[in-house]
């Protein structure tokens, strides 16, 4: 399903405030309003563990997002009018206890300010709802005080009163901010969006039952044990044990047997097994996400293969190109001269096929910068529970050697394009190729 094409009923435009209103506007509540989540974890020690490992509690400090927002956001909200609110806009998902305290842009995280609490636990547990008719741009409604909201009826405790809140149990909770719509009207997240127009959705499987486990287990220090408790973990695409096996590959030759100087055609239909969103989802557009299929001969030879092409508008964002460029309005934001920008697919050999939506900027070039997205290119990325065919045709070199040919195709992420990866100095781990999911096939040359 197209960005383009989800069809919505928002009655707001995305200005880089909350939509909620009064209470959850930029300035509204000060810091001390929250609860530190260091004092959570005193009683909810297992869970506040688990929530240290995840993004939620480094959505400030991650290195991406930090150099994202200092280096790329807010010089380039500082320049440009159209795009003056993400100065503030990005914090109400980032730093929302910033945001909400008017504290913007925050010190960078070396100053240990609030802000590095990110989407803090009583962020999480404030909220009550969200204001309009669809979650997005983080309208919600918080309620921040000595209640906190829950799930569990029945539930005590010394330190706070709890109000049992279903809300906090849907998909809508989620999409308060994986849904955004950037200043050109684009959605340039909509991760709830496909998720309800998906199979998981028509099926009422809630983000929760992936990224939030129910285990038995203990919500608080020596409590007793409770059927079915949310792990807070908050798994997504930084945690390789969610994009392995995230991808099904069946692969299969049209011949079994090819003669030396013969041609042999392989097949493979690509499946997103797993996420009940598209892959790649969220902030596509810093995802590489390709499939690579290489041959080895009897004789140990390597023999890469290209993608066949399928004619369709655009297709060529969809196939690596080392000499294509990309990402020239860093040059704008960051005052480059003589800057041509970058390669559009880093490290993907050549001719692999990259399944993306290109984010494109007002002169149409490829951007890192999904705030500057003014359109978008084809989407060519892998739907829940639907299958891509693609096609491999292989004119046999003459140096291949008789026997056996066993050939495999692996589909690989980067969390951000490598050259982006290293022009803004980010750690090995964002450019390293996870693979997502693998197949082999064989056939023989006579």
């Amino acid at each position: 399903m197209s960005r383009t094409l989800i069809t919505v009923l928002a009655v707001f435009l995305w200005c880089g405030v909350s939509q909620a209103g009064e209470s959850t506007a930029q300035g509204s509540l000060p810091y001390d309003r929250f609860e530190e989540s260091s004092v959570c974890a005193d009683c909810h020690t297992l869970l506040s563990t688990q929530y240290n490992h995840s993004l939620m509690a480094q959505s400030f400090t991650h290195a991406w997002d930090e150099k994202e927002y200092f280096e790329l956001a807010v010089p380039h909200a500082e320049k440009f009018a159209k795009v003056e609110g993400i100065k503030a806009g990005c914090n109400g998902c980032h730093a929302p206890l910033a945001y909400l305290a008017g504290d913007i842009p925050p010190q960078h995280p070396e100053a240990g300010t609030r802000a590095n609490e990110g989407v803090s636990c009583d962020i999480c547990h404030s909220i009550t709802g969200f204001d309009g008719e669809i979650p997005f741009n983080f309208n919600y409604v918080m309620e921040p005080g000595e209640t906190k909201q829950g799930t569990r009826p029945g539930r005590e405790s010394d330190h706070h009163e709890i109000a049992v809140n279903d809300f906090l149990k849907s998909a809508e909770f989620c999409g308060i901010c994986h849904n955004e719509q950037d200043p050109f009207g684009m959605w340039v997240k909509a991760t709830h969006l496909e998720w309800r127009e998906g199979p998981y959705g028509k099926a009422g499987i809630v983000c929760q039952q992936c990224h939030m486990p129910a285990a038995d287990g203990a919500l608080v220090e020596d409590g007793d044990m409770v059927p079915g408790a949310r792990q807070h973990t908050f798994a997504g695409v930084h945690f390789p044990q969610m994009t392995t096996g995230a991808v099904q590959i069946l692969l299969y030759p049209r011949e079994e047997s090819v003669s030396r100087g013969g041609t042999v055609v392989l097949d493979a239909t690509v499946m997103n097994t797993k996420a009940g969103h598209m892959i790649p989802t969220g902030s596509a557009e810093e995802r590489v996400v390709w499939m690579d299929v290489e041959a080895i001969d009897s004789a140990g030879n390597h023999w890469h293969l290209a993608v066949d092409r399928k004619g369709f508008a655009g297709e060529d964002w969809t196939i690596a190109d080392p000499g294509a460029l990309a990402y020239q309005d860093i040059a704008e934001i960051q005052d480059l001269q003589d800057f041509e920008g970058l390669s559009r697919d880093g490290a993907v050999p050549a001719g692999d096929r990259i399944f993306r939506m290109p984010y494109l900027d007002p002169q149409g070039r490829m951007t890192i910068a999904q705030w500057n997205t003014a359109s978008f290119g084809p989407d060519y990325r892998l739907p829940p529970l639907k299958g891509v065919n693609e096609s491999y045709t292989w004119k046999l070199p003459t140096g291949v050697a008789p026997g056996r040919v066993e050939v495999t195709a692996t589909v690989y992420m980067t969390r951000v394009v490598s050259s982006v990866a290293d022009f803004m100095g980010l750690p090995e781990g964002e450019k390293e190729p996870m693979p997502m999911g693998t197949a082999q096939a064989v056939f023989t040359v006579n």
